[in-house]
């Protein structure tokens, strides 16, 4: 059972974020004074990574701690395709039902996109309660995954469906908002995932261009005016949760950590690095990271090297809670160097990603990057844009760091056609690719 300080946590996740799309991270276009207020509080990382260029995959390892190709649905995104066949398994501990187990109350409002029912859910992986969207994007106004009249709504409240008037992110922070202020007798663990800003471009005043679209991608529309308004009213999204935390008496004591599931998509700014959404340079890894917790960590910017799947081990120490040691965490639990008790640790991080054969490994200020037949060594850390390719200078290194990947590579699941196909059967024995049974590796 939880400590009676036991902290309540609020995980906040945006879609598609650009590592500089707020105004503390060097957005001068627009402003985010309430994220831009959290950072101030908080802790601010210059150095946090998602696990992975692409949506689902990183939200897999959010939720296991662990990298998301021990998991076939977390092998990029066959969601997309075969949502209805690949998921989460529901017998896999999770961040969420690790802390129920553990007496907390959960609870995720928005995006799950980790498999479709009746397979899977977020009820069936450890959450309490559930209102949201069950796939990848939906239209702001509409609530649809498509267009058309015959396409039905994608927002359940568990494994209901229900219909809701207005602006998507509006009716999520809404509903978060009504949450966080309701009486709970145990701590609380929300995940309160939006889709915003992801495609389609449509900001809180955008309805009549919800009824005129042709295409849910339509990559062709949009511009930067809208962009900033979907960002803008996300902002005020967060600020409306936050203040009724603050109302409810609650701030104190309660984690809010802030970030993106992968870097930004076409309108983002995602100084000073390049690359996007899909592309292992830095600009489709590197996300905005905010994390307050007023009892214990004092305001900071924090350079640790920080990833996606750090979030689980580092939650569950927070509530004096452990990983499942049949499952043990693939990322590191990085308290003890918020709250000063511990230096920073040195890490290393692996990414891969089939289109255009790209694999990536940073190691201290060293990146490794492959894209198609092209093979580059950066200092990130100097280079941020990585335009210098110091493989012929620094040989050694550069053959280290590629060797790494290779042997790295070997212990996960492959990504191949057959991952993206319909009607195959689930692969939901995730420890058959633990490496040596269950033991903790560190690359």
């Amino acid at each position: 059972m939880p400590t009676p300080t036991a902290p309540n946590i609020i995980f906040i996740m945006a879609d598609d974020l650009g590592y500089a799309d707020l105004s503390i991270y060097g957005q001068t276009e627009f402003e985010t004074p309430h994220l831009d207020a959290l950072a101030r509080e908080g802790v601010r990382f210059t150095q946090a990574y998602s696990n992975s260029a692409v949506c689902s995959a990183t939200r897999f390892a959010l939720m296991t701690g662990r990298y998301q190709y021990r998991l076939r649905g977390g092998l990029e995104e066959p969601l997309a395709r075969a949502g209805r066949h690949h998921g989460l398994p529901p017998e896999h501990p999770t961040l969420p039902s690790l802390l129920r187990d553990h007496g907390y109350s959960t609870a995720l409002i928005g995006k799950w996109h980790l498999g479709s029912l009746p397979d899977f859910g977020p009820l069936k992986s450890g959450y309490d309660r559930f209102f949201g969207n069950y796939g990848g994007v939906i239209d702001y106004f509409t609530h649809k995954p498509g267009v058309g009249k015959d396409v039905a709504t994608d927002l359940y409240e568990g494994e209901l469906p229900v219909e809701r008037a207005g602006y998507y992110t509006r009716i999520l922070a809404d509903e978060a908002a009504a949450y966080v202020s309701a009486p709970h007798s145990k701590p609380f663990f929300l995940s309160l995932h939006f889709t915003a800003p992801h495609w389609p471009w449509q900001g809180p005043d955008d309805e009549a261009v919800s009824g005129q679209l042709t295409d849910l991608m339509h990559y062709d529309g949009g511009n930067l005016r809208t962009y900033a308004r979907m960002v803008q009213a996300l902002d005020a999204a967060v600020g409306q949760v936050l203040a009724a935390l603050d109302q409810a008496g609650r701030r104190d004591h309660t984690i809010v950590v802030f970030t993106s599931d992968n870097g930004g998509e076409r309108f983002s700014k995602t100084w000073p690095f390049t690359g996007q959404k899909t592309e292992l340079l830095e600009g489709g890894l590197r996300v905005p990271t905010l994390l307050r917790w007023p009892a214990r960590i004092v305001p900071q910017v924090q350079d640790q090297v920080t990833v996606t799947m750090d979030w689980l081990p580092t939650l569950l120490a927070a509530a004096n809670a452990e990983p499942d040691p049949a499952w043990p965490s693939d990322g590191e639990n990085i308290l003890p160097i918020l709250t000063g008790e511990a230096a920073t640790i040195a890490r290393s991080l692996y990414w891969r990603y089939k289109s255009n054969s790209q694999r990536a490994v940073r190691q201290q200020q060293w990146k490794y990057l492959k894209i198609n037949d092209n093979e580059f060594l950066f200092d990130v850390v100097a280079d941020p844009l990585e335009r210098a390719n110091l493989k012929e200078r620094e040989p050694r290194v550069f053959e280290g760091l590629r060797q790494l990947w290779l042997d790295w590579d070997r212990r996960f699941l492959p990504v191949s056609d057959e991952v993206f196909s319909h009607g195959v059967t689930p692969d939901i024995q995730a420890d058959r690719y633990a490496p040596e049974q269950r033991q903790r590796q560190r690359p």
